[in-house]
């Protein structure tokens, strides 16, 4: 029995052929997007964007790699401190990334400024800067691809670690010396020895136990109020609306603060026990009757209305604590 010939179709043929060019043009046009980015990445750790390069390197495919952006507003007229300090932070670890021996074209850092890409801000509904994004070789970025800045702050460190959370790709951060501590300690070593060899035939201010108490004080204050965990999260100092401008200074999540909350709780901390100070003065001195009964007066005035302002800052952390005291 004979096998009947297969008949190969012409549409099928040039089907097939009309496929493979378009492989091979999409091939090349891969090998070309990455050909450019490794150039830039090459001269700056960290390349601007456009609005058309956003379009043809991150949003149009193909794509094999991963990039992320950061979203800011450094232009000197939009005055966000903490785009420049979160530019420094990111600028350090996209150079760390890019001076390791670990460094390929999977992954690649860029920045898209609101006055240079107002249209992209649009497009993603950003409304505040800075604001980190990963892209995603296939697909669209999902809610884990924006960096929560808010709770974890904008840290070299911080970022590597949500970058190895997407990407798979671990970054060791590099930070360039900073002598400054040194030369601070060296400074208050100097100053402290400067004093105790002046004061070498009178050393009694050791035993001060005020100018212990004060220094004890200091330290309460600083740690009550949050240094430390500034200290390791690294967070801004406020935050500005690059739309309307508006400043925060208190962040509304129990679960961050801001270097400027923590300074306006030190003060109030200290003003609250200097009304506790001159309360218990008012009340142990043996002075003319008068003039205790206004330091007494002086005293609940600061105690009340600085823990009034305390309790509301507390309670607009903790949505839904249910005491007040004068301020709401």
């Amino acid at each position: 029995m004979k096998r009947k010939a297969r008949i190969r179709s012409p549409l099928l043929g040039k089907t097939e052929i009309l496929f493979t060019e378009m492989g091979n043009k999409r091939k090349n046009l891969l090998a070309e997007k990455v050909e450019q980015l490794m150039e830039w990445s090459s001269r700056r750790s960290v390349f601007r964007m456009n609005g058309d390069k956003f379009r043809k390197f991150i949003k149009a495919p193909p794509r094999n790699y991963s990039m992320i952006v950061m979203f800011t507003a450094l232009q000197p007229q939009r005055q966000c401190s903490v785009c420049r300090l979160a530019n420094e932070e990111y600028q350090i670890l996209a150079n760390s990334w890019r001076y390791s021996s670990a460094f390929c074209n999977k992954l690649f850092f860029s920045k898209v400024d609101y006055d240079e890409g107002t249209d992209i801000f649009q497009q993603l509904n950003i409304n505040s800067a800075p604001t980190f994004m990963h892209f995603p070789p296939k697909g669209r970025p999902k809610r884990a691809d924006t960096f929560d800045l808010q709770r974890i702050g904008f840290g070299a460190e911080q970022l590597a670690k949500w970058i190895a959370d997407r990407t798979d790709v671990h970054i060791r951060v590099f930070r360039p010396p900073n002598y400054s501590g040194t030369i601070a300690l060296a400074l208050l070593v100097s100053l402290v020895g400067g004093l105790l060899y002046l004061r070498r035939n009178n050393l009694e201010f050791i035993y001060n136990k005020t100018g212990w108490a004060m220094v004890s004080l200091c330290i309460v204050f600083a740690m009550t109020s949050g240094q430390m965990w500034n200290h390791i999260r690294g967070p801004p100092y406020a935050h500005k609306n690059p739309h309307n401008g508006q400043v925060s200074y208190i962040h509304g999540s129990s679960q961050v603060q801001f270097v400027a909350e923590s300074h306006i709780i030190l003060v109030l901390n200290a003003a609250i026990t200097m009304g506790m100070v001159l309360l218990n003065e008012a009340a142990t001195s043996k002075g003319d009757v008068g003039k205790r009964r206004i330091i007494c007066l002086v005293g609940l005035g600061l105690v009340v209305f600085f823990f009034s302002f305390l309790l509301s800052i507390f309670r607009s952390k903790y949505h839904g604590y249910p005491y007040s005291f004068l301020i709401k």
